[in-house]
């Protein structure tokens, strides 16, 4: 009867020291293994998406405003110079200045006309008033990165630094994979919600038969992507004093991954206003969102395709089924 209570405390001592002595490998292993699992889930992929936008909008930010653009400084230093200009034809006569305005008007209007050229010049070789803070601001850098990992690729925003072109090379061979797990990911999640909404309104409504699967229609679909559209355009319609026409065609092409380009909220102005920064964060949420409202409409499109397929399939088989059977009866009443 005494070895029993031995066994117990042994016992207990032994699992005591396994799990004190538990193997550091182990356990970060394990912690490891739970974050990957977490990251794999809808959530995990959603919050890591954006953490990599975020992520590659301070590190491109850090590497393109280390230097000013060449054809700004080229600006800055051609109005000093017209400046200047402007001042000796002042102060270089006074005859001229007091006495003969006409030759005044006539010497100013040459430098003036000069300076004019020199901004046409600089202008076609794509200045447009941006110093390089103000081209990469925060939003605009997160628009840049989701124009890289989801491939849209406006092309309104370019690296101009090698380390900068560099980056994005090694910035799209990651994103584009996780945008491919977001993609997947929240294709599912919205498709099993809004298939869950439309049975559910199916129920409410009475129209749900018994011993029927329901499945989400085609038309539903584009109804759900067409009203997203159609709230994008008279939003960004709106602010950007945009045609209608033009703002459907931002929506549609940012969507559909095309990306023209040649138009771009928030980044088409050339003087940085109030709001701006606002737009091209509403922008990339919308862009998010909406690719993800195109993946779902792709699984449930994809259903319902099936369904109808093997609907049609069946179709086909009793159809010929029947046509058979007609022609063995046909035969065997005119055996002649």
């Amino acid at each position: 009867m005494a070895r029993v209570p031995m066994r117990t405390s042994m016992r207990s001592r032994e699992s005591l020291s396994t799990s004190a002595g538990v193997d550091p490998r182990e356990r970060i292993e394990d912690c490891c293994r739970k974050l990957v699992a977490f990251m794999c889930t809808q959530v995990g992929v959603g919050g890591l998406v954006v953490g990599y936008a975020i992520v590659g909008a301070f590190g491109f930010i850090s590497i393109e405003t280390q230097e000013e653009y060449p054809h700004v400084l080229k600006m800055l230093k051609l109005r000093r110079n017209y400046a200047g200009k402007l001042w000796n034809n002042t102060v270089a006569d006074q005859r001229i200045n007091v006495f003969n305005k006409l030759a005044f008007e006539k010497n100013t209007d040459i430098i003036l006309e000069e300076f004019q050229n020199k901004v046409v010049d600089a202008v076609k070789a794509g200045y447009n008033g941006k110093t390089v803070q103000e081209v990469w601001s925060l939003p605009a850098a997160l628009m840049y990165c989701l124009s890289v990992f989801t491939m849209i690729g406006y092309g309104n925003m370019v690296p101009r630094t090698p380390w900068g072109k560099g980056a994005t090379v090694v910035y799209a061979i990651f994103g584009i994979p996780l945008y491919v797990l977001y993609f997947l990911n929240m294709g599912k999640v919205l498709a099993g919600t809004f298939r869950w909404l439309y049975r559910w309104f199916h129920e409410c409504t009475g129209r749900k038969r018994p011993g029927r699967r329901i499945i989400v229609p085609s038309t539903a679909c584009l109804w759900v992507i067409s009203g997203y559209i159609l709230a994008g355009t008279i939003t960004f319609a709106q602010w950007e004093g945009w045609g209608y026409l033009d703002s459907a065609y931002f929506c549609v092409t940012s969507l559909c991954k095309i990306g023209m380009g040649d138009f771009v909220p928030g980044a088409n102005i050339v003087e940085a206003k109030s709001g701006s920064h606002m737009k091209l964060i509403i922008n990339f949420v919308y862009l998010l969102f909406g690719l993800g409202l195109v993946a779902m409409c792709y699984n449930l499109m994809r259903e319902d395709v099936r369904v109808k397929a093997k609907e049609f399939r069946e179709d086909c088989i009793d159809a010929f089924e029947d046509f058979r059977q007609r022609m063995v009866n046909c035969c065997r009443s005119n055996p002649d």
